[in-house]
């Protein structure tokens, strides 16, 4: 881990980046206490890339909250 002031931080902005981005973990510091890690930021996965993938495909019918007959006989719901 290497840690950095912050004027050094500012001035050399473009470096740090890129050492982080080989996988290098930076810390930037401010009066000797770190305060920020720079990290690469991670390619959206999991859940999050499917958000919204279903929009417009999806339609639920008008009567989806009512329960069926059948169905509530059948969970002594009369």
């Amino acid at each position: 881990m290497a840690s950095f002031g912050m004027h050094h931080a500012k001035t050399n902005l473009s470096e740090l980046v890129a050492r982080a981005l080989s996988g290098e973990e930076i810390v930037i510091t401010r009066r000797g206490e770190p305060v920020v890690r720079l990290v690469p930021e991670r390619p959206a996965g999991g859940l999050a890339a499917l958000r919204g993938a279903w929009k417009g495909q999806v339609r639920i019918a008008d009567d989806f909250d009512e329960l069926p007959p059948d169905f509530a006989r059948e969970f002594g719901i009369d």
